[in-house]
C-alpha cells in the first residue's frame, strides 16, 4: 500500500517506531468549528489561520501529550483527521503551528473531487471516510501498540472509534463489521477500502487492545449516561480538564500539563475556581476518576492558585464515594464489549 499524501511528511524518526499514537478529530474537536449553519459552512473556505479558533485548553493537552510520551520514551505520534478540504491544508498548518502544536500527520476530505465525480453521498457522510482514513494511516504506518483517539459527539464519533478499535483487537470478525457497515450504509467503494486496510492489517482475533481509550468531547451536551453502551474505554467529558484528568490517571498526562489546560480553560472562558473543582467532581462521580487522583490534582490546582480550598471536603467525598456506587449499579454493564447488532439496530 502506498504512503497517503497527508502522511508523507511524518515528523518522526523511523528508526524509533512510535509506541504510541494520539489522534484526533479536527472540527469540534480541536477547532471550534461552526459547519451547523449554512452560513458558517460557506465562511470555511474562506477563513485565514487568525480566523481559526480552537477550543479552550487543547492545544495546551497536546502539547503535554507529546512532551511527557517523549520523556517516557515512547516516540509519539499525533495526528489530525478532518473533514475539511484539502484546500484548507495551508491554513491549518499555520494554525496549528501558532498554537504551537507539533504534529505527523493530517487528513483532508477531497470534497471537491466528490463534487466533480458526482458523489453527493460522500460530501456529507462521515463513517466510511473516517473509518476508511483511520485504517488506511495504521495501515501505511508505524503501527503502534497504543492509541489514545480523541473525538466529539456532534455526528458518528463514538461508533466510528469503538468500531476501528475493535478491528484492531479482532472482536469484530468479517460478518459482524459486514453486518455495521450495512447498518451504518456504507457505499461500496469506502467498504471495499475498508475490507482492503483491515485484510493488510493481518489481524488475528482476540488480538491485544490497540486503542486504550476514546475521549469524546460533549459539543451537544449529551447526557454521559448516554454513552454507557460503548463501555468504560469511552470517556465523555465537557471540557479539557476533564479529559486531561483521566489522561493523568492512566499516566499519559503529568500535573505540570494538568495545571496548563485548567489556566488556559480559565482564561479563556472564565470559569471561576469552583467550577474547576466542579469539573473533577463530576468525574469523580460517574467512576472517570479515581477519588485518590482527584484529590491530588485539587491539591496540586489549589497550590498553582487555580482551585481554593473548600471546609467541606469530608463531607464532599463521602457524597462523591455514594454516588459512585449508586452509578455502579445502574442497568447498563459498563463493561461488557459493544453489541453493536443492538446499537446500530436502536
Amino acid at each position: 500500500m502506498s504512503l497517503p499524501a497527508s502522511l508523507s511528511d511524518a515528523t518522526h524518526d523511523s528508526r524509533s517506531p512510535a509506541r504510541v499514537a494520539f489522534r484526533l478529530d479536527l472540527d469540534k474537536t480541536y477547532l471550534a468549528t461552526r459547519f451547523e449553519s449554512l452560513r458558517g459552512l460557506l465562511r470555511i473556505p474562506f477563513e485565514e489561520a487568525a480566523d481559526k479558533k480552537h477550543l479552550p485548553g487543547v492545544p495546551e493537552l497536546v502539547q503535554a501529550l507529546r512532551r511527557v510520551a517523549e520523556a517516557q520514551a515512547l516516540g509519539p505520534q499525533v495526528f489530525f483527521l478532518s473533514a475539511s478540504p484539502p484546500q484548507l491544508e495551508n491554513v491549518i498548518r499555520e494554525k496549528l503551528a501558532n498554537d504551537g502544536v507539533a504534529f505527523d500527520g493530517i487528513i483532508f476530505k477531497d470534497q471537491l473531487r466528490n463534487l466533480v465525480r458526482g458523489h453527493w453521498r460522500s460530501l456529507r457522510e462521515q463513517v466510511g471516510y473516517k473509518l476508511v482514513e483511520l485504517l488506511e494511516s495504521r495501515a501505511a504506518g508505524d503501527r503502534p501498540p497504543h492509541e489514545v483517539l480523541f473525538g466529539d459527539d456532534w455526528e458518528s464519533d463514538p461508533v466510528i472509534y469503538s468500531l476501528y478499535a475493535d478491528i484492531l483487537n479482532g472482536r469484530l470478525d468479517a460478518s459482524a463489521l459486514g453486518r455495521s457497515l450495512d447498518r451504518l450504509s456504507v457505499g461500496r467503494r469506502q467498504r471495499e477500502r475498508i475490507l482492503a486496510a483491515v485484510e493488510s492489517l493481518g489481524i488475528e482475533p482476540e488480538s491485544p487492545e490497540v486503542v486504550e481509550r476514546i475521549y469524546i468531547r460533549l459539543e451537544k451536551r449529551t447526557p454521559p449516561s448516554a454513552f454507557h453502551v460503548f463501555g468504560s474505554r469511552l470517556v465523555p467529558t465537557f471540557n479539557y480538564l476533564q479529559t486531561a484528568a483521566v489522561l493523568f490517571e492512566n499516566n499519559r498526562m503529568d500535573l505540570a500539563g494538568v495545571s496548563a489546560v485548567a489556566s488556559a480553560l480559565r482564561e479563556a472562558t472564565g470559569v471561576g475556581e469552583d467550577s474547576l473543582r466542579t469539573s473533577l467532581d463530576d468525574l469523580a462521580r460517574r467512576g472517570c476518576l479515581g477519588l485518590g487522583s482527584r484529590s491530588r490534582l485539587l491539591r496540586h490546582l489549589e497550590k498553582e492558585g487555580l482551585s481554593r480550598r473548600t471546609p467541606h471536603e469530608k463531607q464532599i467525598r463521602e457524597r462523591l464515594r455514594a454516588t459512585r456506587e449508586r452509578w455502579r449499579r445502574i442497568p447498563e454493564r459498563r463493561f461488557d464489549p459493544v453489541d453493536y447488532d443492538k446499537l446500530l439496530g436502536e
